[in-house]
């Protein structure tokens, strides 16, 4: 409140004339289309249309902006329009049933055309991710081509981009770099996945924006749908899976009234261990959620200004995979002061078992956006994060954690935006972080450490008729700071490390609009700086079943990427396909250690044998690979929509022996097909009645690291799914119940995904299997109930 009292006192003195943008949308036979959405995401604000199409945004500034026109069942339209003072525009929609033309934020410093940007950018809507419900954000996005994950069971997910993962992909959420030790192959992403409208997904070098860790590409998480303007209303969703009993309560509500906005959401998330055809139940792959989170913002003529608070909590067990000799899972319980191992329970309890992870995540996120009468432009972000990472693992002491870890982190974004000028966009910025992270536990796999980062940026744009040019440049620089640690013996445990990181990026690329074809090419440079971990890391990485060794002498990750696409789009169709090819320098990557004999290096700990130990080498390498979708409704069969993808990456090192040729954990071919029926609205009380079935066909990965056992290949697969929902509506056709069916794979197959950190596990003695398999069938039923307090 303090912000926003020192903004009064200061905005007028910049204050400029209120603007109002109004008119109508109507159709090809000038019928007003009802509820129709119009979007500025630039000033983050948004109306609808009346009954008769009729439509006013109210308190803009004076200047130009990408305005988004939309409607279910109609052609998107998007187009930059001057506001100045009273602004009419009319819209007129024509029917079209696929939408692929959404306007995108990601790496730009305006909102621009998706489709019409040379970086590829893809977008999955809110509509999309509750059709295709998964037991993690990350793991819906999947369904993108070129995008899968690294897993740990059915609660952490990290996301994987053309191959690359880990801290090469950065994750955007309220504007801010998601922190909350990335470095982690077991640690997910903190974010609540019902808070989310959508994602935009940038594949590829995005260092020119973001900095380090976005060498892979970017995640935006954009946050709830923005309510427009006159509207209060929230919704209730409830959601059941029946594999492992999750079961989830999200509430929402907020408004946008007279120019103050407000939103408020909750979440709890409960589920027990998981089951599969081959290993039965999965001890302590159970997890909970409690999330909340609130924001106040205001609108203005001058721009807009948000407050926002999240909390993230997350308790959940860590599968160690050992068993006994008839195949049944072992749990160490605390027995009469002693441990003792005993047969796990296959019971659907909802208690954690040690070991297990706490996870308590707390961001605030202030952004600002300020309008001068010169329509010059000043966008500030800055943010402040708290993660504190427990792990627990003594039954004797199951309230002190071994491992805790607080890490704070401190974020700014300013960038200066002039107005557009005969078709030119031109932005400079300055964006970085300070992060301080402090061991609390009795054990230790990372140094305390400070780190300093700042980058310094330019971006532009310019439009020629039907050619786009984007590019810009950025310098980076990091500082990074770790102290010496001592074990209980006085000896060092961890060296001081003092290392400073810097590079010069940029990017440059075209898109050339031709009638329903667009054609885009991209060069960009990519960068980050080696993490604390892969610096530092002595100890034990208990999701990932390895015991790490850091090196403290790695250089920096640089890459150069080109890529290339072209797009397809007509009322029925839209196709879509890329190709890229990403040199990369000093890439860093693990491999296994081995003693004399030529076995497992594993480190003795306490007079108990630990995991295989790995350390973190660096070698030059290339991945290639590519993307292809299509998207049709075969005409006149409009109710039928046929969807298609493909993806394939190939990544290799430089002048390496057969053995170690292969990069690790590059994830397998992926081919997608999808049937979908819609039920056009009519009469009725059920209304977007959907069914749908698909088949994922994963290929084959024998392209492995084969030296020292580091990896292993994984057979090919394939996974059925079907689903179906429909909307409840009163007799007004406004919305009462939007009810889901949704089953997974359908045909309960066994299997491991090439990427599941669980697939390491140790082996199964009674089957002679290794590892942990995936979920089996699992059956998913979600209601939402909308609520309308006033409109």
């Amino acid at each position: 409140m303090l912000l926003f009292g020192v903004f009064n006192i200061y905005l007028p003195l910049v204050a400029q004339t209120s603007s109002t943008l109004k008119g109508t949308i109507k159709d090809t036979e000038g019928k007003g289309i009802a509820g129709a959405l119009i979007t500025i995401p630039d000033i983050k604000t948004s109306a609808r249309t009346d009954t008769s199409g009729s439509y006013q945004l109210m308190q803009l500034p004076k200047g130009t902006f990408m305005v988004q026109f939309s409607a279910v069942g109609f052609t998107t339209e998007n187009n930059l329009i001057s506001l100045n003072g009273e602004t009419v525009y009319h819209a007129v929609l024509s029917e079209n049933i696929i939408e692929r033309n959404e306007v995108v934020v990601t790496g730009t410093s305006i909102g621009t055309e998706r489709r019409k940007s040379p970086t590829p950018i893809q977008t999955i809507s809110l509509k999309e991710l509750q059709e295709n419900p998964a037991a993690t954000l990350m793991e819906a996005l999947t369904t993108v081509p070129g995008v899968s994950i690294t897993g740990t069971g059915p609660s952490i997910a990290k996301p994987v981009i053309r191959g690359l993962g880990a801290n090469r992909v950065l994750v955007i959420s309220q504007g801010v770099r998601q922190e909350g030790q990335q470095w982690g192959d077991e640690h997910g992403i903190e974010i609540d996945d019902n808070d989310v409208s959508g994602v935009e997904i940038l594949k590829g070098p995005a260092s020119l924006a973001y900095g380090s860790d976005a060498l892979a590409g970017v995640l935006n998480i954009l946050p709830y749908e923005a309510i427009p303007q006159g509207e209060s209303k929230g919704k209730i969703v409830s959601s059941y899976q029946t594999n492992n009993g999750l079961a989830m309560l999200h509430a929402q509500a907020g408004s946008n009234r007279k120019g103050i906005v407000w939103h408020a959401s909750g979440s709890l998330k409960y589920a027990h261990d998981y089951r599969n055809a081959y290993d039965g139940t999965v001890f302590n792959t159970r997890f909970n959620n409690q999330n909340f989170g609130a924001a106040m913002g205001i609108h203005k003529p001058w721009g807009y200004s948000k407050l926002s608070f999240t909390s993230y909590r997350q308790t959940l067990g860590l599968a160690e995979g050992e068993r006994d000799s008839m195949g049944h899972f072992l749990q160490t319980i605390r027995q009469h002061d002693t441990e003792a191992v005993i047969t796990a329970p296959t019971n659907n309890g909802y208690a954690i078992a040690i070991p297990m992870q706490k996870i308590n995540h707390q961001k605030w996120v202030w952004q600002h956006s300020q309008y001068f009468k010169n329509q010059h432009r000043l966008s500030a972000t800055l943010g402040y994060q708290q993660n504190t990472r427990s792990e627990y693992e003594d039954v004797l002491a199951p309230q002190h954690p071994a491992i805790q870890l607080l890490l704070k982190t401190y974020s700014y974004d300013l960038q200066y935006i002039l107005p557009q000028n005969r078709q030119w966009n031109i932005s400079w910025g300055v964006n970085g972080m300070k992060q301080d992270n402090f061991n609390q536990g009795s054990e230790y796999l990372i140094p305390d450490y400070q780190l300093f980062d700042i980058g310094i940026f330019t971006l532009l744009s310019k439009q020629w008729n039907d050619m786009l040019l984007s590019g810009g440049i950025r310098y980076d620089h990091r500082n990074l700071q770790s102290r010496q640690l001592l074990d209980e013996d006085d000896q060092v445990h961890f060296q001081a490390i003092k290392r400073n990181f810097s590079n010069l990026s940029g990017s440059i690329g075209f898109s050339y609009s031709l009638p329903n074809t667009v054609l885009k090419v991209n060069l960009a440079s990519g960068y980050r700086a080696p993490n604390i971990a892969e610096l530092s890391a002595n100890g034990i990485h208990e999701g990932t079943f390895r015991y790490e060794y850091g090196n403290p002498g790695l250089k920096p990750e640089r890459s150069l990427q080109a890529d290339g696409g072209i797009e397809f789009n007509t009322a029925h169709t839209h196709i879509s396909a890329s190709i890229f090819v990403n040199r990369m320098y000093d890439y860093i990557y693990l491999h296994k250690l081995t003693n004399a004999a030529g076995d497992d290096s594993i480190p003795v700990l306490n007079n108990e044998d630990s995991y295989a130990a790995f350390r973190f080498h660096q070698n030059q390498a290339i991945t290639y690979g590519g993307e292809l979708y299509m998207d049709m409704h075969p005409h006149p069969l409009d109710w039928l929509h046929v969807e298609q993808g493909f993806s394939w990456v190939r990544g290799v090192f430089l002048q390496a022996p057969d053995s170690m040729r292969n990069i690790p954990f590059m994830p397998a071919p992926k081919w997608h097909i999808g049937l979908r029926a819609q039920y056009k609205n009519g009469k009725n009380k059920w209304q977007d009645a959907y069914l749908r079935i698909s088949l994922d066909n994963y290929f084959a990965q024998n392209y492995i690291y084969n030296a020292y056992h580091t990896e292993t290949p994984t057979p090919g697969y394939s996974l059925l799914h079907a689903g179906v929902g429909m909307t409840l509506v009163n007799k007004k056709a406004a919305p009462v119940c939007t009810f889901s069916f949704t089953v997974q794979n359908l045909l309960n197959k066994s299997y491991q995904d090439h990427l599941s950190r669980l697939k390491y596990a140790p082996e199964n003695y009674a089957t002679g299997r290794q590892g942990i398999y995936n979920m089996g069938r699992n059956a998913y039923i979600s209601l939402q109930f909308p609520l309308i307090f006033s409109k």
